[in-house]
């Protein structure tokens, strides 16, 4: 897929699938805005790109996606694509989640997508039709599905990512903007790792493995290659899909 002269926005490009994003695009001619808390990440990431350029900041603050699209806008002249990757968990059902720990989750998982399509999509209003205004891709999940025990704020917070997505896609169906969202399973990323008693064993990720159909755990590069064919056009007649990316997790 080619995004030659294209501008896309990557959250939470410093590391794992949004990482795999990045590099994606980048590969396939665009300029890639990274947007990420992780400074040193995006300095790593950016360093081997071709055109980027790097919006260090926390999504969870409205402020950091008006000055991403204004990036993005002042380098590089539009908005072609948004990709929210951005995302956190928290491994605790609801009576161990306290009112901090929910509330992070919703700030991040929550809000940081819903500023990001606000501020993309008002630009987006504003460009040429031709042949798009713009695509935003969004990170739901499995556990927006299905539900992951002890996981009860991540699981809620992916629920209201695929609701977000649905209810945006619908407003503006006539705008030649589109927002749909892929919605990984178990892909092996620092996330995967993330928030455990413990760091996982090899013997702890195979038995995960076991979990799946395919009896393996998935890679970025997999999910992200899913993110671009949602943004190209080849998915011109897709919108307000939420598409699983999981191995047949969810058959089941």
């Amino acid at each position: 897929m080619n995004f030659e002269n294209r501008t896309v926005i990557v959250t939470g490009a410093a590391s794992g699938m949004g990482e795999a994003c990045a590099r994606l695009f980048d590969a396939a001619g665009a300029n890639v805005v990274l947007v990420d808390r992780d400074e040193s990440g995006l300095e790593r990431v950016g360093a081997s790109l071709t055109r980027s350029r790097a919006v260090p900041g926390d999504v969870s603050d409205s402020a950091l996606s008006d000055a991403a699209v204004t990036a993005a806008v002042a380098s590089f002249g539009r908005v072609d694509v948004v990709v929210n990757a951005a995302g956190i968990i928290l491994r605790a059902g609801a009576v161990d989640t306290d009112d901090d720990g929910w509330q992070r989750v919703m700030d991040v998982n929550v809000n940081g997508v819903f500023f990001m399509c606000r501020a993309a999509v008002r630009q987006m209003l504003q460009q040429s039709p031709d042949p798009e205004r713009g695509v935003i891709v969004n990170f739901g999940s499995v556990a927006g599905k299905v539900v992951w025990g002890n996981q009860t704020a991540y699981c809620a917070s992916k629920g209201a990512v695929h609701q977000i997505t649905r209810s945006i896609a619908l407003d503006h169906a006539t705008d030649k903007i589109r927002v749909n969202a892929v919605c990984p399973g178990e892909i092996e990323t620092p996330m995967l790792k993330a928030g455990r008693d413990r760091a996982p064993t090899q013997q702890d990720l195979d038995a995960l493995a076991e979990t799946v159909p395919m009896k393996r755990l998935g890679q970025a590069d997999e999910v992200a290659r899913v993110v671009a064919f949602l943004a190209s056009e080849a998915a011109s007649y897709m919108t307000g899909s939420l598409v699983d990316v999981d191995a047949g997790y969810t058959i089941p």
